[in-house]
């Protein structure tokens, strides 16, 4: 399922134009712009009770290998987000 498949489930779920569902997807997962996106910047933890937890984890510096000519390469630290399904989803799942 890709964003506009999304937008079209939403829209068919709620009732809501395909406008209003895009934006509502939008403002949620922007990369730029949305809530979870803006709420991992600032160090919080966007938790969906039942379905998880969006988080962003620091990764340290660390020494890495290019595979092609097997040189050592220095990898920067980063920020990284992190996602952990909830027991609701996974129940769903299995």
């Amino acid at each position: 399922m890709n964003k506009s498949d999304l937008v079209d489930a939403l829209a068919a779920a709620t009732g809501m134009s395909k406008a209003d569902a895009a934006k509502s997807v939008d403002a949620l997962f922007s990369p730029n712009g949305g809530v979870i996106a803006k709420a991992l910047k600032g160090g919080q933890r966007v938790q969906i009770t039942g379905f998880g937890t969006f988080e962003s984890k620091h990764r340290k510096a660390r020494q890495g290998r290019n595979p092609q000519t097997g040189q050592t390469i220095k990898i920067a630290a980063s920020n990284t987000p992190s996602f952990k399904a909830g027991k609701g989803l996974k129940d769903a799942l299995n």
